[in-house]
Formats: C-alpha cells, sequence, structure tokens
C-alpha cells in the first residue's frame, strides 16, 4: 500500500517530530488524532487534523493553532486569491495591499488596522513562507477570538493564531514550512506591539 499512496501521515509527521525537535502526541491512541506540539519561547504551537461536516459526509482539514495574549486586539485574516475574488472585490470586499506586487496579486489580506497588516508583512521570511503555502487547498490564516461555538472559549486578552487547509498535509516540507511560518508570526508579532512573550493561560492539547 506504502508503494502505491506513499507513506501515511503518522509515519511523515514522525519525522516531522524529529526534524523539528517537537513531540508527537497520540501516536498510539485509536480514540484520538495524533497532534504535532512544538515550543516555540513560551508559545506552543499544535498541528492536528479535524473533520468538518457537510450533510452526509465529512471532510479531512489539517490546522494550526498558537494562544497567545493579544496586546492590542490587532486580528487579521489571509487566503490566497480565487476566482471569485475580483466579483468579491467589485461589490466592496476589503483587500489591502503592501505594495508587494507578487504578494498583492496572490493573496487577499483583510484587517481593521491597515496599518499593522502592513508592518507585519514588512518581513521577507512570513512573505516567502506564505507564498511556499499558497497553492494548499482552501488555504488561509488568521487571528480569532476564540474556537467558535463547538471549540474552547479563551481567557479575555488571549487569542488564537489559526491556519487550515482542506485535507491531510503529508508534505514534510510544506509542514515545515507551516511550524515556521507560526514562529515567524509569533516573533514578528511581539516586534510590532501586537503581543505579549508571556505564556497564555489556556492549554489547546
Amino acid at each position: 500500500m506504502k508503494n502505491i499512496f506513499g507513506p501515511s501521515k503518522d509515519e511523515i509527521w514522525g519525522l516531522l517530530e524529529k526534524e523539528i525537535n517537537a513531540t508527537l502526541l497520540n501516536k498510539d491512541s485509536f480514540w484520538h488524532e495524533s497532534k504535532v506540539v512544538l515550543e516555540h519561547k513560551n508559545w506552543t504551537i499544535i498541528l492536528d487534523v479535524f473533520r468538518r461536516s457537510s450533510g452526509k459526509s465529512s471532510m479531512p482539514y489539517t490546522r494550526m493553532r498558537c494562544a497567545y495574549i493579544n496586546k492590542d486586539n490587532f486580528r487579521f485574516t489571509i487566503y490566497p486569491e480565487g476566482i471569485f475574488t475580483d466579483i468579491a472585490k467589485y461589490f466592496g470586499m476589503q483587500d489591502i495591499e503592501i505594495e508587494d506586487k507578487i504578494f498583492d496579486d496572490t493573496f487577499v489580506l483583510k484587517s481593521k488596522n491597515p496599518d499593522k497588516i502592513k508592518a507585519l508583512f514588512n518581513d521577507e521570511n512570513i512573505k516567502n513562507a506564505f507564498l511556499a503555502l499558497k497553492d494548499l487547498t482552501q488555504f488561509q490564516v488568521k487571528v480569532q477570538d476564540d474556537e467558535g461555538f463547538w471549540g474552547q472559549r479563551f481567557p479575555d486578552g488571549v487569542d488564537e493564531l489559526y491556519l487550515e487547509t482542506l485535507g491531510v498535509i503529508t508534505d514534510l516540507e510544506k509542514l515545515k514550512i507551516m511550524f515556521k511560518l507560526f514562529a515567524e508570526i509569533m516573533d514578528r508579532l511581539c516586534e510590532i506591539g501586537s503581543a505579549y512573550e508571556a505564556r497564555p493561560s489556556i492549554n489547546l492539547t
């Protein structure tokens, strides 16, 4: 089967654990999905898979999460340009440009604080990581204040850096870039005054 379909998720995620010095949780559990957990400074970055129901079926999504203390309530959403983007822009959809043509032509950026979003993306490492992930299906990254009705509620002042893409990602290099992207964003949020380096009072694992 491996010759036909390639290595399994758990095999690839096991390699990822070793290459980035992370921890693979629930790897032998029947009831719980495995998770790759990386400690970066005082933040915990978590990679896992969840399923989203749609009628009688459900689809797997790969996600990455990192809770942190939001210093100034700065939030944003970013996702690749799509076939309906031009129509949405025509009807007034927000799309902040950062004066980088390749990046601006590739992604839609939304935030209530355009100056902060421009400061965040004034970083080549962050932009290059996003560009390396642009072909992921239904890819988006955002800052949110909780995980919705079925997810965890966060303490006041705690937000979550969140990534989501359709399917189970088993591309080792892309997984490494995802972790690098989160580490770079968290460091950059501190640099621009939008995050504290203190550990948040919540456990997402």
